[in-house]
């Protein structure tokens, strides 16, 4: 299905009308084709101007969808467009691969977005795809080079993680021997994660809820603070019945916390940054607004920490505005001020 000849606009994989009439909305131009074979090809033409987004519907398998991605990826042009997946007949399977593998740069259900909020995300996502400097705010210290904020930020943690989890072997032992005399299971508790720019790693915490706890999640979902907001599925319960006796302990102490320096020094997180987030919230956060807070990297400690700790009447807003505010500041004095302002927010969330 051919919209014109030398386009600009958008790339379009599927049949789906209504899609394409609203990126036919938004652009006024661009090129849809029925099969990944032809939109290869087409794409790939020398005489064709390269489109400003590729959506693909997710009808052609995960298998399919991933081997076409990694063509586009080896592209040196191509690799810099968006490519998005219409979520409409997407399984809760194929969504977790698609994530979990990073086979695509979003996923959305393009009837769901109005024009104006679609031609928002995709800038976006140009945006942060290709390191388009207008994208990152100033700071106080925007004279000094990004990149050696970048060096100095990753030097210092490498050398206070490697330095901690050298003086708290004996304590890891400790807690990992109270965790185990009160509960059967690991001692580690690992989950996925969505951090910097949504990449997702395993997260690594002590273990304070009984085993298999995250199963009975949709048990207790009406005990949880934030289920009359539409914004975010953020999941918090306060006097989680799930947690054990040393897990109170560990998470009132902050303890738990301890096992994220080796995600520190494997480079998934810094020392301070914004909370990675599950994937049942991150996937909630992709307007153009919300998703700023991705640009900063997952750290320990943050922001919203030091500010909101041990406070019940934190709403989703304000954290997100926070972590948003973080993303825009971010630099290496901002860190130490953060740091110098943790223990006493921890201080302060153990006598609540």
């Amino acid at each position: 299905m051919k919209l014109q000849d030398s386009m600009t606009g958008f790339y379009y994989i599927g049949n789906d009308h209504t899609n394409i009439s609203k990126f036919v909305n938004i652009y006024k131009r661009g090129y849809a084709s029925c099969n990944l074979s032809q939109a290869m090809m087409e794409l790939t033409r020398e005489d064709r101007l390269q489109p400003e987004v590729i959506c693909c519907e997710s009808g052609f398998g995960f298998a399919a969808i991933k081997q076409w991605a990694g063509l586009l990826s080896k592209h040196k042009t191509l690799s810099k467009i968006p490519f998005i997946i219409d979520a409409d007949q997407l399984t809760t399977v194929e969504n977790y691969h698609f994530i979990s593998n990073k086979t695509v740069d979003d996923i959305l259900n393009i009837r769901e977005w109005d024009e104006n909020n679609l031609a928002a995300k995709i800038r976006f996502l140009q945006k942060f795809k290709n390191g388009n400097p207008a994208f990152e705010k100033e700071s106080y210290m925007d004279r000094i080079p990004g990149s050696f904020h970048s060096i100095l930020k990753r030097a210092f943690d490498l050398l206070v993680s490697f330095t901690a989890l050298l003086f708290l072997a004996p304590l890891f032992f400790l807690i990992a021997a109270a965790i185990r005399m009160e509960s059967r299971g690991p001692v580690f508790y690992i989950s996925k994660r969505a951090g910097k720019g949504y990449r997702i790693f395993n997260f690594y915490k002590f273990r304070t809820m009984f085993h298999g706890a995250d199963k009975c999640r949709n048990e207790y979902a009406h005990l949880n603070q934030y289920k009359d907001s539409a914004l975010a599925r953020f999941f918090k319960i306060e006097n989680d019945p799930r947690i054990t006796r040393a897990g109170r302990f560990l998470r009132n102490t902050s303890l738990d916390e301890l096992p994220q320096l080796f995600n520190v020094l494997l480079g998934h997180m810094s020392l301070v940054g914004n909370r990675p987030l599950p994937l049942y919230e991150a996937e909630t956060l992709t307007t153009d607004t919300t998703a700023e807070r991705f640009l900063a990297p997952a750290g320990i400690t943050g922001l919203w920490q030091i500010k909101k700790r041990g406070r019940m009447n934190m709403s989703v807003d304000e954290r997100i505005s926070l972590d948003i505010d973080y993303a825009n500041h971010s630099n290496l004095l901002f860190d130490m001020w953060i740091m110098a302002h943790t223990p006493q927010a921890l201080m302060q969330k153990a006598n609540t």
